[in-house]
């Protein structure tokens, strides 16, 4: 009968260490839980592709992920591409990914000071204490956190994205990768460089919406430069009449006449709006296709020592 009756008062007095507390616990871990399932739920339906209508075009607002509806979107391919709506979903999924796990981090930090007030500790040393550790890794990651701020921005405003020739500065390349923290590229050599996001002052971006081509050519100081210009003219509109790269012009040629004039030549300058990524291909063949009309018509190029424009073409003289 005594030991009952200790028993009896023995769980009575801990009546608050073995139920109260636990389900108190408990019942934060709970609402923890679904918390963070549903705030995962709405960030994934704001980053996640809705499946839109049938009918309903790859750029239209009904396929584009909620987060992304308002902002431009700029592509070198424009809004309705396939390859937009990709970039676009891959842009949407990145920030979802940082969102969920700030919102974990948030949520998991809450029900551990929770736990810990409920079993009676005093948690206010430990959020003096999470201040001063978050002030001190604050100054000393700070290069850390202004490149994930940078990247998330750049994400958001669509600055560049998997495929664009960029030139941030330091390195000019196509974009190969576009991450939070670190943006690489790999340049005309080959040579792959790794970017930090914050320390990107400027980018310049020649991959976005269309480009233009430009196209110089050198002529002789004594050439007649009206006729070297409608020569180049002609060879450039021939040059995009064919099909092989019709496809790429988004205008017509448009001859701006001297550009330059040196001791031994004239430059002249001729531009024509291309599609993004198309100008320097372009550029080539247009300049190839030039050189060789001059030479048919005569027009005379500041070659030296009496070479003649087949020269310029790596043709015998």
């Amino acid at each position: 009968m005594t030991a009952q009756v200790l028993a009896f008062e023995w769980t009575d007095t801990s009546r608050q260490w073995l139920i109260e507390n636990p389900i108190r616990i408990a019942a934060y871990f709970l609402v923890a839980i679904i918390l963070r399932l549903i705030l995962h739920r709405v960030i994934d339906r704001a980053t996640r592709r809705p499946p839109g209508r049938p009918d309903a075009a790859p750029g239209s607002d009904s396929t584009k992920p909620a987060l992304l509806r308002h902002l431009r979107d700029r592509s070198p391919r424009g809004g309705k591409d396939p390859v937009v709506a990709e970039r676009r979903a891959q842009r949407a999924q990145t920030i979802g990914s940082v969102l969920k796990s700030t919102v974990s981090i948030i949520l998991l930090v809450w029900f551990v000071l929770s736990a810990l007030s409920v079993l009676g500790v005093n948690i206010a040393p430990f959020i003096a204490s999470a201040g001063i550790i978050g002030l001190a890794i604050g100054f000393g990651a700070q290069n850390l956190v202004r490149d994930f701020v940078s990247g998330v921005f750049m994400l958001l405003e669509d600055q560049y994205g998997v495929g664009d020739i960029v030139d941030v500065g330091e390195a000019i390349g196509e974009v190969e990768t576009v991450g939070l923290r670190i943006t690489t590229l790999r340049d005309i050599d080959g040579t792959l460089w790794y970017v930090r996001n914050g320390e990107i002052i400027r980018v310049g971006n020649m991959s976005q919406e269309y480009a233009v081509a430009r196209v110089e050519v050198p002529v002789a100081l004594t050439a007649d430069i009206d006729r070297a210009q409608e020569v180049a003219l002609e060879a450039a509109r021939a040059a995009i009449a064919d099909p092989a790269v019709a496809g790429d012009v988004l205008g017509v040629p448009e001859m701006l006449g001297v550009q330059d004039v040196s001791p031994d030549m004239i430059t002249l300058r001729l531009t024509l709006k291309t599609k993004a990524n198309a100008q320097w291909a372009l550029q080539r063949r247009i300049r190839r296709d030039i050189l060789r009309a001059y030479e048919e018509h005569g027009v005379e190029l500041p070659y030296p020592n009496g070479r003649p424009a087949g020269a310029f073409l790596g043709e015998p003289g």
